[in-house]
């Protein structure tokens, strides 16, 4: 039975009111095989790590950079200060936003690598190259551009079709689970390692379509965006997982 991990992203979402909330409201999944996290925003790392202690800490984003003048960036290191454990790097909405590039993406992983925590490199395609079938080519092209050939293998994938976020759209299990295996066999290639890296799944990931999801032989967990501010759809969405991993 394979390992299932959760990361909830609450993006420019929260605060302390919120997360006592939520506190109040989780009561922790635990299962030995069933590993949960949840990325506030930064300025309530903190405060996260001490009001909800059964959740593990990931951040949305970080610094190309270890230190020095650049004003308004968190270093990997400052996360690892604060008991992060995962790090996401590449989210689309830091790609369109921030127009990063895969280069720069790459320089991100290995200084979360280097501080010790895990980075969550995020690919997947839009709509129009899932349409015209270019999706595999598209993220093929930003695996290889951030990895190097060699370098570690402590990390973890989300793919997240990008014309799935925030839409109620989800990739269907046998579309996420293709995508997946291309994923891996991709990794396998670029990285020279037979080390299974463990792919996620994050496009509007909701209670109603967790099961079927985690039922997919490459589908290692979930990026969940908006169904993991309520402690009650983040937990059944765990439960899920539980139910798959009990049977």
């Amino acid at each position: 039975m394979k390992n299932l991990t959760l990361i909830g992203n609450w993006k420019l979402n929260g605060s302390k009111s919120s997360i006592q909330a939520f506190s109040n409201e989780w009561h922790g999944c635990d299962h030995p095989a069933l590993t949960v996290a949840i990325a506030p925003p930064a300025p309530y790392l903190g405060y996260f790590a001490k009001t909800v202690a059964s959740c593990l800490l990931a951040a949305q984003d970080c610094s190309a950079h270890d230190e020095g003048a650049h004003t308004g960036e968190i270093s990997a290191a400052m996360l690892a200060d604060w008991g992060c454990r995962y790090v996401l790097v590449g989210h689309s909405e830091c790609r369109e936003a921030h127009a990063e590039s895969d280069e720069l993406i790459g320089e991100k992983l290995r200084q979360v690598q280097a501080a010790g925590l895990l980075p969550v490199l995020c690919v997947g395609e839009d709509r129009h190259a899932r349409e015209s079938g270019t999706a595999e080519t598209v993220v093929k092209a930003q695996l290889r551009g951030a990895l190097l050939a060699g370098q570690s293998t402590a990390l973890l994938v989300a793919y997240e079709p990008v014309w799935a976020i925030g839409t109620g759209l989800t990739a269907s299990p046998e579309q996420a689970n293709d995508m997946h295996a291309m994923i891996k066999s991709e990794l396998y290639e670029v990285l020279q390692s037979e080390q299974d890296i463990p792919v996620l799944y994050g496009g509007s990931v909701n209670p109603d379509n967790a099961r079927a999801l985690f039922e997919c032989a490459h589908v290692d967990g979930a990026l969940v965006g908006g169904a993991s501010l309520s402690a009650e759809s983040f937990a059944s969405i765990a439960r899920a997982g539980i139910n798959y991993l009990s049977h």
